[in-house]
């Protein structure tokens, strides 16, 4: 079986000052298609700069990381942006939206950099995704316009607008409050399991690591459970 995301033996280290600051320590793990599990751990313990590797958005200084069984390693900036837009969705705790550009707009954005689509594809696409998270009733509204949950809904949709194998959510609902939160989990657990799409989330949410079924737990960059 191919895993979603095979990551081996990786090594990472920051300067910070005059001091080497060791992000991962040899970590290794496997995703499986289909899976709802969180990276846990406290600030600074990681898993962040892991969720970073897996995304293609850095790069370790030692080991591997296959996404899809594709070996990621000395793969160029371009090859890198085009594996991330058709196999990887992101969710993020500051939603990342653009105030300028109402909600359709704002889902339709990563489907630009795929010339195969017309700009109606692209269009029909981004109003699915948008009655997938239950807002099709605020597709024209602009993000200040809606609550925490609703702008977080709407990174939702387009994280998945791409129809990727891999969806990473970093702190998705550190910014909510409970019941936010609960409504957005709901949603992404009902997602997971009508799309099979893989869910790989970065938390020290308890409520969170309370929903997944798998949690791997980090600490100073290494795997202790």
């Amino acid at each position: 079986m191919t895993h979603v995301v095979k990551v081996m033996n990786l090594q990472k280290k920051y300067r910070l000052g005059k001091t080497d600051v060791i992000a991962l320590n040899n970590v290794s793990l496997a995703v499986e298609k289909g899976e709802f599990m969180a990276i846990a751990g406290a600030s600074g313990s990681g898993k962040s700069t892991l969720l970073n590797m897996i995304g293609c958005i850095d790069t370790p200084d030692q080991g591997s990381v296959f996404i899809n069984g594709k070996d990621t390693s000395g793969l160029s900036e371009v090859e890198k942006s085009s594996l991330r837009n058709k196999n990887i969705g992101f969710v993020f705790q500051t939603f990342n939206l653009i105030p300028v550009f109402n909600i359709i707009e704002n889902v339709e954005l990563p489907l630009t950099i795929r010339p195969e689509l017309s700009s109606k594809d692209r269009r029909e696409l981004a109003i699915a995704a948008v009655q997938a998270v239950g807002l099709e009733r605020f597709q024209l509204q602009v993000p200040d316009k809606l609550s925490g949950g609703q702008r977080q809904r709407v990174a939702i949709a387009r994280a998945l607008v791409t129809s990727p194998s891999l969806v990473l959510a970093d702190e998705p609902t550190a910014n909510l409050d409970s019941h936010t939160a609960t409504m957005i989990l709901d949603l992404m657990l009902e997602l997971n399991q009508k799309t099979k799409v893989t869910f790989l989330f970065s938390t020290h949410d308890e409520k969170l690591m309370g929903r997944v079924r798998r949690i791997i737990r980090l600490q100073d960059g290494e795997i202790v459970g």
